[in-house]
């Protein structure tokens, strides 16, 4: 149905004054004699007769659209996508670091919980996380500690300059990751410290994960963690990657192994409950287990860099 003229009017009058004028739907009302519900119909109008035509301009060099891309591909809440200086590894993992951070500041408050893994992917973000008064924020490991404890991206050291950044006291989690055996496990597992940590973990607002491959220059390989006829039985059952070494395969699902039944962490169902997952990979190597943890719905957010992001958009598998 046509619109008549002197409504065509009103409707312009309407947004005029609220697109250009920035007066409010209530103060529009009380100008003409209008409720504010009924203002807000009009504008809904407006547009609909296109009367208003927004236009929504990107950044210049930004990958703005790269990202709607992605994030309708793949379902994601949100992707943040870099373009680096250079494309080595070492400056791919240190430009991730900024975006990150500040993603991760906006998605915090006070009082929420943050669960965090390791490596040296999420120290560059803990390195540039600005200062912020959140004493009751709590930071908690998703995995018991790896590697040599003074290590910078160990997890427990991770979590307590997060914590520190924030102005409030980390919650430690009193065991290793990886233990000798199952039964090992459980019995640290009955400690209440231990459980009640990791119940906590799993209760976060947020979790800041690493995305890892086990590579032979790679942290967990380094640390001595994983061995190489591990990381080959890995290979053998369809791993590609893991999350706090919870490994999974091309369609981000966990695999069977022995290893399982070794960790003190939260597993990947647990990781995936927790509502806003922020992954950070990037460079090459990673575009696998990128493409894993996206198809399995494990991470909310991908922070990564553009040559990743075109090969996830080009990616037909």
């Amino acid at each position: 149905m046509a619109v008549h003229a002197d409504k065509k009017r009103l409707l312009y009058k309407i947004a005029r004054a609220y697109y250009e004028d920035g007066l409010t739907q209530e103060r529009i009302g009380h100008l003409l004699g209008l409720s504010r519900i009924k203002v807000s119909r009009l504008l809904r109008q407006a547009r609909d007769e296109r009367i208003v035509q927004i236009t929504i301009v990107p950044p210049q060099d930004s990958n703005a659209d790269t990202e709607r891309a992605l994030e309708a591909r793949y379902g994601l809440a949100e992707a943040i996508i870099v373009s680096p200086s250079s494309y080595d590894k070492t400056t791919i993992v240190h430009e991730l670091g900024p975006p990150a951070a500040d993603c991760l500041i906006r998605c915090l408050h006070d009082g929420a919980v943050l669960s965090i893994t390791w490596g040296t992917t999420l120290l560059s973000v803990v390195d540039v996380l600005p200062g912020q008064n959140w004493p009751e924020i709590r930071v908690v490991p998703i995995l018991g500690g790896l590697g040599r404890p003074e290590a910078e991206a160990h997890g427990a050291d991770l979590a307590r300059r997060v914590a520190e950044a924030f102005g409030a006291r980390p919650i430690v989690l009193p065991a290793p990751g990886i233990v000798a055996s199952a039964l090992v496990r459980d019995a640290l597992l009955a400690e209440p410290q231990v459980s009640s940590t990791l119940a906590l973990g799993a209760r976060a607002d947020v979790a800041l994960v690493g995305i890892g491959v086990p590579v032979p220059d790679s942290v967990v390989a380094q640390a001595g963690i994983l061995t190489g006829e591990a990381a080959e039985q890995l290979k053998a059952v369809g791993a590609v990657g893991d999350i706090a070494l919870r490994f999974f395969d091309g369609d981000g699902r966990a695999v069977e192994h022995e290893i399982n039944d070794r960790i003190i962490g939260l597993d990947l169902g647990q990781i995936t409950k927790i509502p806003r997952v922020i992954g950070v990979a990037g460079g090459a190597e990673k575009f696998e287990v990128i493409r894993a943890a996206l198809r399995g719905r494990i991470i909310d957010v991908l922070v990564t860099d553009d040559q990743t992001a075109d090969r996830l958009l080009e990616d037909a598998g």
